[in-house]
């Protein structure tokens, strides 16, 4: 079954159920992972809520990520080489980065699904999807380096 991903006010009302406080900066940095179209890295997630809370420290936004992962609100991923990226808890999926445009983007969970049962049946190997992408050239760069 699909999984929708999650609101603003999901969030900070589970948030709010575990007792967390709710801070201005905690707010902006969930508004800006809901507004985002895709992975963002906590470089631009900090870049983003400076914007409009300048005085927003990198390592505030670093603990707050923390903080939404540990409620499992948030996941992050490793994406080849580069840093790690964010996104908000929701739809599975697994990740795929370009290792020429070091783009991420979104596989389909039923792709990994299928992936992660033949690599277990296999090998005994269980999948952990959400953490690390897959790497290869995206279909524009592949055409690109032929």
């Amino acid at each position: 079954m699909a999984q929708r991903t999650l609101t603003a006010q999901e969030v900070l009302a589970a948030l709010r159920e575990e007792g967390r406080r709710i801070t201005l900066p905690k707010r902006a940095v969930v508004d800006v992972l809901v507004a985002s179209d895709g992975h963002q890295t906590a470089e631009a997630i900090t870049t983003a809520v400076q914007r409009e809370w300048p005085d927003v420290s990198p390592s505030t936004v670093y603990r707050i990520l923390e903080e939404l992962e540990e409620y499992a609100l948030v996941e992050h991923t490793h994406a080849g080489h580069s840093a790690a990226v964010y996104h908000l808890a929701g739809r599975e999926h697994g990740h795929a980065t370009c290792e020429h445009c070091h783009v991420t983007f979104e596989v389909p969970g039923e792709l990994f699904d299928r992936f992660s049962r033949d690599l277990r049946v296999a090998t005994g190997f269980t999948l952990d999807r959400h953490h690390v992408a897959l790497s290869g050239l995206c279909e524009e760069c592949a055409e690109l380096v032929g």
